[in-house]
């Protein structure tokens, strides 16, 4: 089974100049509690912006560049490389590895941010219709969540 992850805003929207443009301790908590013990596939930008592998779980870039290398990660450069995986894994990002594993994808788990931000890299398009909503979730509004946002589990129509 091949999960994403994700969290995005108003007209899709998930970075701006190499970062999120949002602050939102909630989607990180539950991110974190999907993902530990998992496997996560990411590109190599999104790597590099981390500037680590995230902790207690696989973390594998996807790359062209035949030369990278990352410590404490597994470098693979084809997407068919991705199904050879063992376990549970999230697409992790960025919006390149999002547009070209879409139709790998069994199930999303997204972040949904009711705010408009300035942004210069965003999710692919998606119809929701074509999911099953398996769960929905209002996240938390506090100091510390500013933003109104929504969790969401879908899986693939089939």
């Amino acid at each position: 089974m091949v999960s994403l992850i994700v969290a995005h805003a108003d007209q899709n929207v998930i970075g701006f100049k190499g970062d999120m443009p949002w602050s939102l301790p909630a989607d990180l908590k539950r991110l974190k509690k999907l993902t530990t013990g998992n496997t996560i596939v990411m590109g190599r930008k999104t790597f590099e912006t981390l500037g680590r592998p995230l902790p207690n779980r696989k973390n594998v870039v996807l790359t062209s560049n035949k030369d990278f290398s990352a410590q404490g990660a597994e470098v693979i450069h084809s997407i068919d490389e991705i199904k050879n995986l063992p376990g549970k894994v999230f697409i992790f990002g960025g919006s390149t590895l999002y547009e070209q594993t879409m139709h790998l994808i069994d199930e999303m788990y997204i972040t949904v941010i009711d705010k408009t931000f300035a942004g210069d890299t965003f999710f692919p398009d998606y119809r929701i219709s074509e999911w099953t909503v398996e769960s929905e979730e209002d996240g938390p509004e506090d100091e510390k969540n500013r933003y109104p946002h929504k969790f969401l589990h879908l899986t693939r129509e089939l």
